[in-house]
């Protein structure tokens, strides 16, 4: 045996051996540690992408790792270089690394181990560490609750459990996970990032979550952080943090109104009805073809949204379910022909017409909760109408390309990105500022 390969087999960040383990399954231990009265009081997170970028300008907050797993993979491989810049602040999460139920129970035990792992080896180096807990189904309570001292202080995150409000089965496989949680390892506080459900019991610290976002980091008067109310400090429930647990789909999805309902419908099938569009009356037949499941997957909008630059009468849209929810595509246009039938045949089954005309598809004023609801409204490809001082505009695109135009005149903005569009100045005042208060009023929510 050649002296490099002995030191590569015995090497620690390869056996991954060298710290106490209480459970069959080598899981590593983390110490808990204790925080005075008013050391997690107004809590603020960094995120480990902005280690670097920060350099220790604010240690009183606390890193985490509720980020896509390829930026912090490196911690893993590779943790000894963090040391130096971690250490600058009040402690860290554990690495968050996916647990979803879609992935075998071996990738799932695997993350826990890591998370756990590098838990004890910042904790080893002078750290202060607070596990992060994630969880799947019941089978995986074998094992992601090992490592956690009884009466530590942990860390959640319910953001992927109630994202847009269509993956409501989420919320229990959490909730089930939550309790077993409490029940294992009787955790002193709990640091739940992004909005806590009613449900939950416990110790809770709310984090600010639009002030630990990157966007406000050097922002020291965007919030009062003074009262204790839970409107007041609550996380918003979307925004910039990326992923959490449950399905790596978003779960089983279903419509949460009137508008979205109409993505389901009887199998085989074209609706005929019409969609109601603001308090001005806009309205345009729609056509629906659903597939063998009931799903939409083609509809036929007969307007020009009041964009005939870019909207044939009518239009088409593609309507794809790949990623578990309707995602409707970019406008099919008949510029130099007329459109062809919208036939009730498709794969070799005759479809069934519904002559429903008075079927109203979409409501009208809707306001955005958070940011990151009207964030996610437009990445998967609605359009929206909205009233601003007086004015009334349009926002519309697809696949991170956006529109913006004022109604019966040019467009204003063309081909921008989200976060381009977020910071467009309407009247002095940029879109991300005003989406969600009273200022504006939503017109219209549409494909």
């Amino acid at each position: 045996m050649t002296l490099e390969n002995f030191n590569y087999r015995t090497n620690p960040l390869f056996l991954r051996n060298q710290f106490k383990s209480d459970n069959k399954f080598g899981i590593p231990d983390i110490p808990k540690i204790k925080f005075g009265d008013n050391e997690l009081k107004d809590l603020l997170l960094l995120g480990f992408n902005q280690l670097k970028r920060d350099n220790g300008k604010h240690a009183e907050r606390i890193i985490h790792f509720f980020l896509y797993d390829y930026n912090f993979e490196k911690v893993w491989s590779n943790p000894k270089p963090y040391l130096k810049n971690i250490i600058k602040y009040k402690g860290m999460l554990t690495p968050d690394f996916s647990m979803y139920l879609e992935m075998p129970y071996t990738m799932q035990l695997y993350n826990t181990f890591r998370n756990r792992w590098c838990g004890a080896y910042f904790a080893s180096n002078g750290i202060r560490v607070i596990p992060t807990v994630s969880w799947t189904d019941e089978k995986s309570f074998e094992f992601c609750f090992q490592g956690i001292e009884k009466g530590s202080v942990v860390a959640v995150s319910t953001y992927m459990f109630h994202e847009t409000k269509h993956h409501q089965d989420q919320k229990d496989i959490f909730l089930k996970g939550y309790n077993k949680m409490l029940a294992e390892i009787e955790p002193e506080k709990i640091i739940c990032y992004s909005e806590p459900f009613s449900e939950m019991s416990g110790d809770i610290i709310y984090v600010n979550y639009e002030k630990s976002s990157w966007k406000y980091l050097y922002d020291d008067k965007l919030f009062d952080l003074t009262s204790n109310s839970e409107k007041d400090i609550i996380i918003k429930k979307y925004g910039y943090v990326c992923k959490g647990g449950g399905s790596a789909y978003g779960g089983k999805w279903k419509p949460k109104d009137k508008r979205s309902a109409r993505y389901l419908g009887k199998p085989n099938s074209i609706l005929r009805g019409y969609s109601m569009e603001g308090k001005s009356g806009r309205g345009y037949k729609v056509d629906i073809k659903y597939d063998s499941e009931g799903r939409a997957i083609k509809e036929r909008h007969h307007t020009d949204h009041n964009k005939p630059k870019y909207h044939t009468n009518p239009h088409d849209h593609e309507i794809s379910w790949k990623n578990n929810h309707p995602d409707p595509g970019p406008p099919i246009n008949y510029w130099e022909s007329l459109p062809p039938e919208f036939k009730n045949y498709t794969g070799g089954i005759i479809m069934d017409s519904e002559n429903i005309t008075n079927k109203t598809f979409n409501i009208y004023g809707e306001k955005f909760e958070t940011l990151g609801e009207f964030k996610f409204y437009l990445s998967t490809g609605w359009n929206l109408g909205m009233q601003y001082k007086g004015v009334e505009y349009g926002i519309e695109g697809h696949n991170n390309s956006f529109d913006i135009w004022i109604y019966d005149e040019d467009v204003i903005a063309k081909g921008i990105t989200l976060e381009e569009t977020l910071d467009f100045e309407f009247d002095g005042v940029k879109l991300r500022d005003f989406i969600t208060t009273d200022d504006v009023e939503i017109l219209e929510r549409h494909l």
